[in-house]
């Protein structure tokens, strides 16, 4: 069954990565519906068998103009080994089919290598002493560590033909700004310049021998009739989308990343820090890759919610981080899972995965007893933007960041939605308190308003409507003030009373009054309105969140 949704989106663009301490190389992103591939560019045997792993040994015969066809880049200099830069249209490197822009030469093995040292020339005499400083090898001369310079004059020295064995450098660094295709080739041409530099193209157009009119020679060793090879895009790496996370900060700061990011699977499998062209493409890959991850999890909890009661069901899960609250701390964010199921917030280190994960949350929260808020930009803590807070029952203060707006207002709708299903489910509350002394009792009634009563004689004192709530005030500690009107005489009449868990009764309140305005206009589910509304009813708190 395909299960692919309007929202889900593919993409597919050429992105710098950072892997480890490695300089950067270019990769092509490929985002599908569940999994993001990182590709590298490889040269493969499409036909026939390779007669040597990852090498391709190619002969090319110089030709009057244009020379051998070739341009270099790289050297020991910068550690990595000479590499082809570019190649020139029609000639003899591009007509052999076995060159590729990209390829590290590894060895060179020159046919006319000893009646080349005969002639007493300088440039034969600067060879010589250069390849005197090389390892000779039966096939060639091996030039893998040597410096930019020493291989084009060995390569510009190389009489009429000669056989180089290659291999693909898949993580070319970006600072060589190679091309990724054959497309870009250069321009033949019967001139070369004096000089070389390690990071420019170095051409290979001197000629030898003018008079060289020979076909070309294009030949693999040992022979392999029907060999063929060709680049392609490889996958390097396979980030399954199902409960990943990505981010754009270094990891534990709130330090951003300039126009990167990096995606780590739920096995902890990490793409690497993958650098975008412009803020622009980074922004558009990370919603991308954040709708493709909130399809694949709106699926996976409706397969897990069949399994579920009706009053266990999950509405909201995903990532986010949370600002540890020790200023001591080496990392002040740590990755965490959150979850909100039947009548609980969930906090997880990680997804749960069975029932059994369920029982082993880190912390859970009865969610008509937390109150969440929703940061503007002069609250936020640090310069880690989309932040929320989390006040619980006892009044601690939790702080979370989610990476992009599209995140934020998500979590704001779930939260919404599963406070006002909890609120319907369980119609009232009940918290004890202290009235003069006496031990009493406050429901909060979804139907019928706030109703006190004696806790040994259940004989009720008074009761209000929601409606007649007109304010409230506590100490922050444990005692609330109510203002209610009495609807007859229209006189305001304060009722104090003291509870032991100040924080779960306000944020109850504030629950019953957001259920409330959403029961009775539907559109205010999943806006801040029902909180506004809920707000505007009169119910006010001297703690740090208002109720």
């Amino acid at each position: 069954m395909d299960f692919r949704t309007a929202c889900e989106e593919t993409k597919t663009g050429i992105c710098l990565l950072q892997d480890g301490n490695q300089e950067p190389f270019k990769v092509r992103l490929h985002l599908a519906r569940d999994i993001l591939m990182i590709q590298e560019q490889d040269v493969t045997c499409v036909s026939g068998e390779p007669f040597y792993s990852g090498e391709r040994t190619v002969t090319i015969r110089r030709q009057a103009v244009g020379g051998f066809g070739l341009s270099i880049k790289g050297g020991a200099e910068h550690n990595i080994p000479v590499v082809v830069s570019k190649i020139s249209k029609e000639q003899r490197a591009e007509l052999s089919g076995l060159l590729f822009i990209g390829d590290a030469i590894l060895q060179v093995y020159i046919l006319p290598l000893f009646s080349m040292c005969q002639q007493d020339t300088v440039s034969s005499q600067y060879a010589l002493q250069i390849l005197s400083h090389f390892l000779l090898q039966i096939n060639g001369i091996n030039v893998r560590k040597c410096r930019h310079e020493e291989v084009v004059q060995v390569l510009r020295n190389a009489g009429e033909e000669v056989t180089l064995t290659v291999s693909f450098l898949k993580r070319a660094p970006a600072f060589l700004k190679l091309s990724l295709n054959e497309d870009c080739a250069c321009a033949p041409s019967d001139q070369s310049s004096g000089t070389s530099s390690p990071l420019c193209d170095s051409g290979l157009h001197l000629n030898y021998h003018p008079n060289n009119t020979d076909t070309l020679s294009c030949s693999s060793w040992p022979a392999s009739p029907g060999l063929r090879w060709e680049k392609r895009w490889c996958d390097l790496r396979l980030i399954p989308l199902l409960h990943s996370r990505f981010s754009q900060y270094l990891p534990g700061t709130d330090l951003s990343r300039q126009n990167a990011f990096q995606v780590t699977a739920v096995d902890g499998v990490c793409s690497g820090v993958i650098q975008c062209l412009s803020a622009e493409d980074c922004g558009e890959w990370l919603q991308a890759i954040a709708t493709n991850i909130s399809s694949l999890t709106k699926h996976n909890i409706k397969k897990i919610n069949r399994n579920f009661p009706v009053n266990q069901q999950i509405v909201y899960m995903g990532w986010c981080e949370t600002r540890e609250q020790d200023p001591l701390q080496d990392r002040v964010y740590s990755p965490t899972f959150l979850a909100l199921r039947g009548s609980c917030l969930y906090k997880f280190l990680a997804p749960p995965v069975t029932t059994w994960d369920w029982t082993r949350a880190e912390k859970t929260f009865s969610v008509y007893e937390i109150m969440c808020k929703i940061l503007k930009d002069s609250d936020l803590l640090d310069r880690r933007r989309h932040c929320f807070t989390v006040q619980s029952e006892s009044g601690e203060d939790l702080y979370f960041s989610v990476e992009l707006d599209s995140d934020l207002a998500q979590w704001e709708r779930a939260f919404q939605t599963a406070t006002f299903l909890e609120v319907e489910r369980i119609q009232c509350k009940t918290y004890a308190c202290v009235l003069e002394g006496h031990l009493m009792g406050l429901t909060i009634d979804f139907s019928t308003g706030f109703i006190c009563f004696d806790a040994a004689t259940k004989a009720v004192l008074w009761r209000y409507k929601f409606s007649q709530l007109k304010g409230s005030s506590d100490d922050g500690k444990s005692k609330i003030k109510f203002l209610f009107q009495n609807p007859d005489t229209k006189q305001i009449e304060a009722k104090e009373l003291e509870f032991s868990n100040l924080f779960a009764v306000l944020h109850c309140i504030h629950s019953f009054f957001a259920a409330k305005v959403a029961c009775l206009d539907p559109l205010f589910l999943g806006s801040q309105a029902a909180a506004s509304a809920a707000s505007s009813s009169g119910v006010a708190s001297k703690a740090k969140y208002m109720t």
